[in-house]
């Protein structure tokens, strides 16, 4: 799905040159790399603050503890998506709620996010689906008129453009990034981070990551140990310069794609031409999809199911959402099938993508 081995062939002088230094200096933990990749990300979404943590996870998690969404609290959600994106909810105690897609971007659906506001609601998380920005436009103004916390789930969204040119994770109260390894912006291990608008916001984001610490042994409330390295935080620095180049070659592979792919019995979501798309994941429908899997996996292809199981229908969250239907999220993920998605996929390969596929069905 993603070939990391080239990437850090074509960066492998600068990322050698600067791990190597870190591990010269011995300073691994809230080093000056990490300090300066929270000021040049922050630089690069056009957001004031920007505080780096241990995981995308734990970037869900720190910005609902610094809202203060609890127990009692109702947070509305896609249930498409990783289960990262429920499980903060319920690190705070909150409890998600799932609403359906948009049956044509396959984003969270706005219309069903108002009609789901209660008097528990305390904050709406919509994730920016396969790079896609969600209705951000709908999505701020729908907040602001009920007073809700609007906290954007950015792990598949890196230098993705909403509506209006701006960046993903700059337009809700806090922006939350995920820098595994496989992502659009990615690091040699768990990393995440945390966009913030307020000072006051990103010192209580600082303090929970680091044992709620404002001083070395000073503790002014019970916080986390979810730092980001020294080593990842390099690695980050160097690939934030790259990040630009590697999202137009995603854009240029899925139109390699779109191409090749026309004439065939498969559906893409739509695509907002008001916003820019970063190709995360190239996904289709696809109703042959167990003969498409067999037939790719034969021919040493891969590809993979964003997501086969939608969050409602977890056992994890069978005891909150019992009986609850979502029939667009359920027909998407009966049918859709991601492709080979990386910055450096050549058109040979796009080409027997879709040979295969082609052959299939």
């Amino acid at each position: 799905m993603v070939d990391l081995q080239i990437q850090y062939q074509t960066l492998q002088a600068e990322i050698d040159t600067e791990v190597a230094k870190v591990l010269g200096d011995a300073r691994f933990i809230l080093g000056p790399n990490v300090h300066a990749f929270e000021e040049e990300v922050a630089a690069y979404l056009g957001v004031a603050h920007a505080v780096s943590c241990a995981s995308g996870t734990d970037a869900l998690h720190l910005a609902l503890r610094a809202a203060d969404v609890g127990p009692g609290d109702e947070v509305i959600t896609t249930p498409f998506t990783f289960i990262a994106t429920a499980e903060a909810i319920c690190y705070v105690g909150a409890t998600p709620v799932f609403v359906d897609i948009d049956p044509l971007t396959f984003n969270i659906d706005i219309a069903r996010v108002e009609a789901a506001i209660s008097e528990r609601t305390a904050a709406v998380l919509p994730v920016h689906l396969y790079g896609q920005p969600a209705d951000m436009k709908a999505l701020r103004a729908l907040c602001d008129a009920h007073r809700l916390w609007l906290i954007e789930d950015c792990a598949q969204s890196f230098g993705a453009r909403a509506e209006g040119g701006a960046y993903t994770g700059s337009i809700g109260e806090f922006g939350c990034f995920s820098f595994f390894p496989s992502k659009n912006l990615g690091c040699y291990g768990d990393g995440g981070l945390v966009t913030t608008s307020t000072e006051t916001m990103a010192n209580r984001l600082r303090k929970l990551r680091n044992h709620g610490s404002s001083a070395q042994y000073e503790h002014d409330l019970v916080g986390y140990n979810s730092r980001l390295d020294e080593i990842q935080a390099a690695v980050l620095r160097i690939k934030l310069r790259h990040i630009d180049r590697f999202n137009a070659s995603r854009r240029a592979a899925a139109q390699r794609y779109d191409a090749l792919l026309e004439a065939l019995p498969l559906r893409v979501p739509c695509r907002d031409p008001h916003v820019t798309h970063v190709f995360h994941q190239y996904t289709v429908l696809c109703k042959a999809r167990d003969l498409v899997v067999k037939a790719l996996r034969d021919a040493g292809i891969a590809c993979a199911i964003y997501y086969p199981r939608p969050l409602h229908q977890q056992k994890a969250f069978s005891g909150m959402v019992a009986g609850v239907s979502l029939p667009v999220t359920e027909g998407v993920a009966r049918d859709c099938l991601s492709l080979p998605m990386y910055p450096e996929l050549t058109d040979a390969q796009a080409q027997r993508v879709a040979e295969v596929l082609a052959a299939a069905l």
